[in-house]
């Protein structure tokens, strides 16, 4: 693409994006306000002469100097943990935040990226789901800080798409994870794992019986690259079709961990999906994109990086 700006570019999902723009030899500006990303993140990429970080926080005036080719929208808390933490914000980078970056793309001329969510779709009637199903969220229950501000974005997003003729694509990326993560991020593979390693118990909501399906951040980065690269507008889903429950993902890293925790039970969260698959057809289709780690294979990967963390 050329010159790129990441939005939420020091975060889990960013930092990895911003790492896999450079390699391919983009230059990248990374923009993050640091509320739930860390300078850690890209500090190994500081040294590249086509690196350059901005502390900003998008929901703000935002504005970039020189050419730009591409505007890629990642800012914002992702995990329950932290968009429940941090509603209003959520919401402002949402909206407001989609907004300034969208002019920011309109004012350069570049091509316009957005990273919404699953969670548009809530708690779903259909499954798996495709990019065709409209939701069942409930706006006015606390995950709707999240679940409308995406929403919203991408309502916006394909209102500058039809307007003013912005080139834009538009990504559903379910549960993501791998090294990176926060160790208290409030994240199912992140919590399991750091509980596994410093032997307390693992904790499962209701009867654990609900379902994920999980995409290793290798797989994911790669999918949005395809996308950023490709001619279709979206949304498309980005994930992985294996769908593992709870109490299943908890034996998964029961046993590459090596951990005796027991488990213990906590009431479901409100609002909290039962299941949740991507159709990923159209991501075969258009992009030639499926995911190639197992489940086993990135928990071993995102525990070796958590033992780093952890001193264990």
């Amino acid at each position: 693409m050329g010159r790129v700006v990441v939005t939420g570019g020091a975060g889990f999902l960013g930092s990895h994006l911003c790492e896999q723009l450079l390699a391919r030899g983009d230059q990248v500006v990374c923009i993050d306000n640091l509320i739930t990303g860390s300078q850690s993140n890209v500090e190994h990429l500081v040294s590249d002469p086509g690196f350059t970080y901005v502390e900003h926080d998008v929901s703000t005036h935002t504005w970039v100097e020189g050419d730009v080719d591409a505007v890629l929208h990642f800012a914002s808390p992702a995990s329950p943990k932290d968009y429940l933490e941090w509603p209003i914000q959520t919401l402002k980078v949402g909206s407001l935040g989609t907004h300034n970056t969208l002019g920011l793309a309109k004012d350069k001329g570049a091509r316009y990226f957005l990273a919404s969510t699953s969670e548009v779709y809530g708690d779903p009637e259909e499954h798996p789901q495709s990019e065709t199903y409209w939701g069942h969220v409930n706006p006015v229950g606390p995950r709707g800080v999240y679940d409308e501000a995406k929403r919203f974005a991408e309502a916006m997003t394909m209102a500058y798409h039809r307007y003013h003729g912005l080139d834009v694509r538009i990504v559903r990326i379910f549960n993501t994870y791998g090294p990176r993560m926060r160790p208290a991020d409030g994240r199912v593979v992140s919590n399991f794992i750091v509980q596994a390693l410093e032997g307390k118990p693992l904790t499962i909501y209701g009867d654990g019986s609900q379902s994920r399906s999980f995409c290793y951040i290798d797989d994911e980065v790669r999918g949005l690259l395809a996308l950023l690269d490709s001619d279709h507008v979206g949304p498309v889903n980005i994930g992985n079709t294996n769908e593992f429950t709870m109490r299943e993902l908890a034996d998964v890293v029961l046993e590459v961990t090596g951990s005796r925790s027991s488990l213990i039970t906590e009431p479901l969260p409100v609002d909290d999906p039962t299941q949740r698959k991507p159709d990923i057809t159209l991501a075969r289709s258009v992009l030639g994109w499926e995911p190639q780690v197992q489940l086993r294979e990135g928990i071993e990967r995102t525990a070796a990086y958590f033992r780093q963390v952890l001193g264990r």
